[in-house]
């Protein structure tokens, strides 16, 4: 049987899934991918290139589809030349978000079209609105502008035959219409490598500290740093963390574009913009910005941690936070959904307000205060995940359950 897998970043949210199918030998798997996508290639690949237009300004309102429609024409093209190769894929799996699904029924009108369907926009409710720090500035136009991103979304989802959300919450976001689609199931965390290592050790670039388990280490860690993961809370709460706490260092992994949410203002980030709301009161040199770094050093430094804290807005749920309840480090996160789908306060992590800087300060500060006090809390952590979450015996039997039954 033929699976193609659709995604303009592959493998994405797919790569356990693809590497467990490539081990089933009666199956012949291929991919539809962005040329500029740095991945290598594990499969037979076929990449499209695809640039947004430049010339001519198209209304805002209808700017989001048409370069998805754009994107979803040129990866249907990639889907007919695999096709003149004699793939027929009886399967296709791909990620609702780009446009790159929207035509793939044309292309093979007998497959059954599995999506990742991440998330559902909406004015109310998520992450639109949540923070009063960045109002809606652009009136009902920008209403306007938030329901057409959908267009496309509904479009994907209308042709799709299975809709697979990561949470219970990312899955309610969608209409009431489409939930029949709906399967909950998150692409899991692989437990078994993500494990408490008392022996771990991190070392920080371009200096000559190295944390070891017991060290006061207090991590961050998002893709990009940026208000939509709280990077702004967590800045003006480091001062009084910092000075009750004189031994106690901050890392904090990021990069410095946008992920989700608006850009910062033109020649800044917002990196930039929150530090230098508290520089003067930060003692820097127990501040230490990594940017992007190695899984391997982002393991080890989850595993030294000894208070971990991750705050979102209404929004996806990121990996990262599984990955540190996973490695043991003691949570404090954000009482957000879909955060509250997995952390019970007190029991394996701690829940603050998003917006309660003194609140949020005064959790970490006890966490480094009295780690004893929190060991229980850890391994609650780390079992919530092995259980629900964990790769081999959840999460991937689920996926692969699913794709047994299309392919009946």
């Amino acid at each position: 049987m033929d699976i193609l897998f659709v995604h303009q970043n592959f493998p994405g949210q797919f790569i356990h899934l693809a590497r467990a199918l490539k081990e089933r030998p009666s199956l012949r798997l291929a991919v539809v991918t962005h040329k500029g996508n740095e991945q290598q290639d594990f499969l037979r690949t076929a990449r499209y290139g695809w640039e947004p237009k430049r010339a001519g300004k198209p209304d805002p309102v209808a700017a989001n589809y048409t370069l998805r429609a754009s994107r979803g024409r040129m990866a249907a093209k990639a889907m007919m030349a695999l096709r003149e190769r004699g793939i027929n894929p009886k399967l296709i799996i791909g990620h609702l978000g780009w446009g790159e699904t929207l035509f793939a029924k044309d292309v093979f009108p007998d497959a059954t079209l599995v999506v990742h369907a991440e998330f559902f926009y909406s004015a109310t409710g998520a992450d639109v609105g949540f923070d009063p720090e960045f109002p809606l500035t652009g009136g009902i136009e920008q209403l306007f502008e938030l329901r057409a991103k959908n267009a496309a979304i509904l479009a994907a989802m209308h042709d799709a035959d299975i809709a697979v959300a990561p949470t219970h919450w990312q899955a309610s976001r969608f209409p009431r219409y489409l939930q029949s689609k709906l399967k909950v199931m998150h692409e899991g965390i692989n437990t078994q490598l993500v494990i408490p290592n008392a022996a771990a050790a991190y070392s920080v670039p371009g200096t000559n500290l190295t944390f070891k388990c017991g060290d006061e280490v207090l991590t961050f860690i998002n893709r990009n740093l940026e208000p939509y993961r709280g990077y702004h809370i967590f800045m003006r709460a480091l001062p009084t963390i910092l000075a009750a706490r004189p031994d106690a260092h901050v890392v904090i992994v990021g990069g410095d574009a946008t992920s989700y949410g608006a850009a910062a203002p033109a020649g800044q980030t917002w990196k930039e913009i929150f530090l230098s709301e508290v520089r003067e009161r930060l003692p820097l040199s127990r501040v230490h910005f990594v940017g992007k770094i190695p899984y391997t050093q982002y393991l080890s430094l989850l595993q030294v941690s000894a208070a971990h804290v991750y705050l979102s807005y209404p929004f996806v749920l990121s990996w990262s936070m599984l990955e540190a309840m996973s490695a043991g480090a003691p949570l404090i996160a954000s009482s957000t959904q879909p955060v509250l789908e997995v952390v019970e306060n007190g029991i394996n992590g701690i829940l603050v307000d998003f917006f309660d800087v003194d609140g949020l300060a005064q959790r970490v500060v006890d966490v480094l205060t009295h780690p004893r006090k929190y060991l229980a809390m850890r391994a609650a952590g780390r079992k919530t995940v092995v259980e629900n979450y964990d790769l081999a015996s959840v999460c991937l039997p689920q996926w692969l359950k699913l794709l047994d039954i299309c392919e009946k």
